[in-house]
């Protein structure tokens, strides 16, 4: 089969402002980004339309090397659901450029179910994450010279919570000291760099309903301590207004289209293992007015990227998906089985019906928050039809659908089946009213407890110093009633990525606790999760390059 980027290349595009009339959208409130991607005017969302039409969510199980292919089904799921006659539309998060040039070399899904221009959208598209980055990065430089200008007064800061940011992978920048050289080159001080995707700014943009609540979350943003013990915020700052301006744009979703020219809005980027790893807000309400279906995309498997939907998104929104799809496939499950990944495309029905132990915990959990379930097999070649059907078989002892998924190969014709039962799963049996899994109103602890033994399955769970230092500031800073994003590794149920299955009974550590106040959520922190990532041995920057005027090495 060709590469992506050679389907992608192959594949004639039709101009924006054709995608936005076939849509409805009024032209006057689209802004394009060239020939083939635009912005559109948040005042097209009808709250009203929305009501009316289904949102879809796609998860999947736990993720290992194997890989999952989640985007793909997520597109292939809307190219499938307009080749049987529906009006469909998917909504996705921008690509990082640190994975896309690390480990993954591209995030717009893959072979016959791509969104386009995937070049564009893999690498600056409409520079969302640079103004991210630009605005972040701003808040600190104001900062960094507010500490300065009143270094020798008594308002200066006891506490700094705010780091920098950068839409690269550098480990070597993970902790820095600034401020080095002559008393006028600053005030040295230890500091570090997330990546963009990993920024509070990231998690509002993502999160606001409008210009305004964009400007209320950034004012909240904590940025420190005074000696006091008070809380130092950019409103603090003075600079809201500034920050908004820079946002200001970035803040329309992202409109393109797919491999068979039906319209994806490609919105914002935080990371599911470190933030709530979920497209904007405005982009799934975009997708929801112009789609009778709307398909969007939690990050990783259910515990990680479908609980921070509900209990984050949804919560805030209002939103809730009238199906859920858990995305599998048999490599993954004979990974969660004991095999090793050299043999992971070998037949092993003992293997595969071991990892059914991991599907079965992601059934459970999304049945926790009252969903409606279809199970989604992305086949590989290599797949057995006794395998197959072994999977379809334990499917249906669970009560949950299940349909194979070849989008990657065969495009919208491939997902013919997963459509078909995804529509007659929500006209016969929609999901019922969303449980959250735990109340806002309750204490931290137990709200972290609630997601640690519900949730992932674990035993125990104890807190670091600092973590118990954070938790008393929460309580001071009257925002215990905040949800909880998890910052832990996406790969295993625990806190150690090694640990494949369904382990049960163990104990995870909460290391840290970060406020993010504009976000309105707390971010805790278990394990060794780092917020910047490093590259790997051989990055898949070595294998991008620009040949005779086409790009060449992404995916």
């Amino acid at each position: 089969m060709k590469p992506d980027i050679e389907i992608a290349r192959e594949t004639p595009l039709k101009k924006i402002d054709e995608i936005a009339r076939d849509l409805g959208i009024d032209l006057e409130k689209t802004h394009p980004y060239g020939h083939y991607v635009a912005k559109i005017d948040c005042s097209e969302i009808d709250e009203e339309r929305i009501k009316k039409h289904h949102l879809i969510l796609v998860t999947a199980i736990t993720p290992n090397k194997a890989g999952i292919g989640k985007t793909t089904v997520s597109i292939g799921l809307a190219l499938g659901l307009n080749k049987i006659g529906k009006k469909a539309i998917v909504a996705l998060r921008e690509p990082s450029l640190g994975p896309c040039f690390g480990m993954k070399g591209g995030a717009a899904g893959g072979g016959y179910a791509q969104v386009l221009p995937m070049e564009n959208i893999n690498l600056h598209f409409t520079g969302d994450f640079h103004a991210i980055t630009s605005a972040h990065n701003m808040i600190t430089a104001m900062l960094d010279n507010y500490l300065y200008q009143h270094r020798d007064s008594n308002v200066g800061l006891r506490e700094v919570r705010w780091k920098r940011v950068l839409d690269v992978n550098d480990r070597s920048l993970r902790h820095i000291i600034t401020g080095l050289g002559s008393a006028t080159d600053g005030i040295p001080q230890q500091t570090g760099f997330d990546i963009t995707a990993a920024s509070e700014l990231m998690a509002i943009l993502c999160l606001s309903r409008d210009l305004d609540d964009l400007r209320h979350r950034i004012e909240n943003i904590l940025l420190g301590y005074t000696y006091s013990g008070a809380a130092f915020t950019v409103k603090d700052l003075g600079i809201a207004g500034a920050i908004t301006v820079l946002l200001k744009d970035a803040l329309l979703p992202n409109l393109v289209q797919t491999t068979e020219h039906t319209a994806a809005f490609i919105h914002g980027g935080p990371f599911a293992n470190i933030a709530h790893g979920c497209n904007s807000v405005l982009a799934t309400k975009m997708a929801l007015t112009f789609g009778d279906y709307a398909i969007t995309e939690a990050g990783f498997g259910a515990d990680l990227g479908a609980e921070k939907f509900f209990d984050i998104k949804c919560r805030e929104t209002g939103l809730h998906p009238d199906l859920s799809v858990l995305v599998v496939t048999a490599r993954s499950l004979k990974i969660h089985g004991g095999v090793p990944e050299a043999g992971m495309a070998k037949p092993d029905m003992d293997a595969l019906k071991r990892g059914f132990a991991n599907l079965d915990r992601h059934v459970e959990i999304l049945k926790k928050f009252n969903q409606s379930i279809v199970v989604a097999f992305n086949r590989y070649g290599d797949d057995t039809e006794e395998e197959i059907n072994a999977l379809r078989d334990h499917c249906q002892e669970l009560g949950v659908g299940f349909a194979i998924n070849e989008a990657f190969a065969k495009g919208g014709e491939g997902a013919v089946d997963l459509a078909r039962l995804v529509v007659d799963t929500i006209d016969r049996k929609p999901s019922g009213e969303l449980r959250y899994a735990y109340d806002c109103k309750m204490g931290v602890k137990e709200k972290i407890t609630r997601l640690c033994q519900d949730i992932y399955g674990a035993g125990e769970v104890s807190y670091a110093t600092a973590a118990e230092k954070k938790i008393k500031q929460i309580n001071a800073l009257g925002v215990d009633d905040y949800p909880i994003c998890v910052a832990k590794t996406q790969s295993s149920f625990t806190s150690n990525p090694k640990i494949t299955g369904a382990p049960s009974g163990f104990e995870l550590k909460v290391r840290d606790i970060e406020i993010n106040r504009g976000a309105r959520m707390l971010v805790v922190i278990m394990g060794e999760m780092m917020r910047m990532p490093g590259l790997p041995e051989s990055p898949q920057a070595m294998r991008i390059d620009l040949v005779d005027g086409r790009i060449e090495g992404l995916s």
